[in-house]
């Protein structure tokens, strides 16, 4: 397997590849290599490919201190009405 087959993102199956033609073409931030390749938005948040996302676009010279940072988000999952109080609830 070569860097360009590693795979980034496995929530979304973005590869290293994708991130690395998309920045160069594209001449992205690490928000806009986000939003076009999805890397980052899958179920985890980005919690495990944030970092590359980061990389990628650093290694093209991006400085990003100027730019608007990527941000974590946490799961979200379906919670009853009833958990939240406490009590059981009635379906």
């Amino acid at each position: 397997m070569t860097n360009h087959e590693l795979m980034v993102c496995r929530c979304e199956e973005v590869t290293f590849k994708d991130l690395s033609e998309t920045a160069e073409k594209y001449n992205c931030s690490a928000r806009e290599l986000k939003l076009r390749t999805r890397a980052g938005m899958g179920y985890c948040g980005g919690r495990t490919c944030r970092t590359l996302v980061d990389k990628v676009t650093s290694d093209l010279g991006k400085d990003s201190r100027n730019q608007i940072t990527l941000k974590y988000q946490p799961p979200v999952r379906p919670v009853n009405f009833g958990d939240l109080k406490g009590g059981e609830h009635n379906e």
